[in-house]
């Protein structure tokens, strides 16, 4: 298959993936692999990360009024609610920072198609959607501790398999968060990691002349558009309490995957 072909498809399933609860890294290595992708190592992840990049812009553009809101209220340089909001932003960044620096070469190990290991964290991922769903409702607002705790599931999330929106919003949910709270700050948290992911990546290079750049912005464009309703959607979604659908989606998923790698 054409390599921009190939892009626009990852491209798109990352944008769908990255915000609805079922892991867009997992449904990227699964993509890769009936896909026949057979990119080196550094070629195809240097794809997962300007797909996480097209997602994070994304999320800066429907989330724009927030975004700009906890800006100008951080430089009152004022202890206000938008200084607190990004205190805990911060908070939530420690873990998946210290994972993602202290075992960069074991998660990149992980990143290469490991088709069964990605199913089974597809289970975990719908086991916890299925629990967040079962929960009762709640009007809290994230504080220091639980920001501290989602980060946790945030850094465990780095997984493949392991959905990233999915951790987060199911343990504020299971903390007794706000439904809408839980997943406006699930993906707010995000995009400093992301961007802070993508200038450590051209520090070190990982943009090269070599790069082949036009599946690179094919991939990009699809993620960022296909991102930005994904992300639209799944606030309305998480709202509703519709995460037991996506449970169930997760479990056929990866026992599919599991099946077609066996036969």
């Amino acid at each position: 298959m054409d390599e921009l072909i190939k892009a626009i498809i990852l491209g798109i399933v990352q944008g769908l993936t990255e915000f609805l609860p079922v892991s867009s890294s997992g449904h990227l290595e699964l993509a890769k692999f009936f896909l026949d992708d057979q990119s080196l190592k550094e070629e195809s992840l240097l794809m997962t990360v300007v797909l996480h990049f097209a997602t994070a812009l994304s999320t800066v553009v429907i989330l724009r009024k927030e975004i700009v809101r906890i800006f100008l209220g951080l430089f009152q340089f004022k202890w206000n609610s938008e200084a607190r909001y990004a205190i805990k932003i911060i908070i939530s960044m420690i873990p998946a920072v210290f994972a993602g620096l202290l075992l960069e070469s074991e998660i990149e190990a992980v990143f290469d198609q490991k088709i069964i290991l990605v199913a089974v964290f597809l289970m975990v991922t719908g086991l916890l959607l299925f629990l967040a769903d079962q929960a009762a409702d709640s009007s809290r607002k994230v504080g220091f501790r639980s920001a501290f705790i989602i980060g946790l599931s945030q850094a465990i999330a780095i997984l493949p398999g392991i959905s990233r929106s999915g951790a987060t919003i199911s343990t504020s949910v299971l903390l007794g968060i706000d439904r809408g709270e839980a997943a406006r700050f699930s993906f707010l948290m995000v995009v400093p990691l992301i961007f802070g992911k993508i200038g450590k990546d051209i520090l070190d290079g990982a943009f090269t002349e070599t790069a082949n750049i036009l599946p690179l912005t094919a991939g990009f464009i699809a993620a960022f558009i296909t991102g930005m309703f994904a992300c639209k959607w799944m606030i309305l979604l998480v709202q509703k309490s519709k995460l037991v659908y996506f449970s169930i989606y997760c479990f056929i998923i990866a026992t599919a995957a599991i099946l077609f790698y066996l036969a």
